[in-house]
């Protein structure tokens, strides 16, 4: 009996169809804001906010670049977007302290693949409890070479402390007795 070996070739192109797929529904939940096109090969500029999904009081805003097909097309390297980001992160609600306080002091808050293989753009959460301060980091990461390319962002908190008691005004003086001549 004889068996017919798979085409490699098949093979390869189901999974280099598919794994963006899987990659995309194994994300984060993003929103994108908007975007636009900035040359005539197609190539767009990406905006999307992410929310810390520990800390849903602050929106990042991310931008990224896509490569169209054409500039896929002309360059090669089919698989795979640039690493240059952009990031700015800001507050949208009140941050309580203690939440704050119970972060991790470093934590991956988001990453998205930007490659068909191994590269990825990822957005780090380092806090700075001593400064009051959250700081965003986005850069790439790949197997073998990781990128220097990184974008960052501080976000000052901001608390709401209640206002310090009131004093009570002093009490009157009493008057002085009147005195007799």
């Amino acid at each position: 009996m004889l068996h017919k070996r798979p085409n490699n070739r098949l093979i390869g192109l189901a999974l280099a169809l598919s794994l963006p797929l899987f990659t995309a529904a194994c994300g984060a939940k993003d929103d994108n804001v908007g975007g636009f096109t900035n040359d005539l090969t197609g190539n767009e500029i990406k905006v999307t906010a992410l929310r810390d999904p520990q800390l849903p009081q602050v929106t990042c805003y991310f931008g990224s670049f896509d490569r169209s097909l054409l500039d896929r097309l002309g360059k090669g390297n089919w698989f795979e977007n640039p690493s240059n980001t952009a990031i700015d992160c800001h507050q949208t609600s009140p941050i309580d302290a203690t939440t704050l306080a119970t972060l991790p002091k470093n934590a991956e808050v988001f990453s998205k693949g930007s490659s068909l293989f191994f590269k990825s753009i990822a957005l780090r959460r380092i806090v700075d409890v001593p400064n009051q301060s959250i700081v965003y980091v986005s850069y790439s990461r790949e197997l073998v070479a990781a990128s220097a390319k990184l974008g960052m962002s501080v976000v000052p908190v901001t608390f709401l402390v209640p206002p310090a008691p009131v004093a009570a005004p002093a009490p009157a003086a009493a008057p002085a007795p009147n005195a007799k001549p």
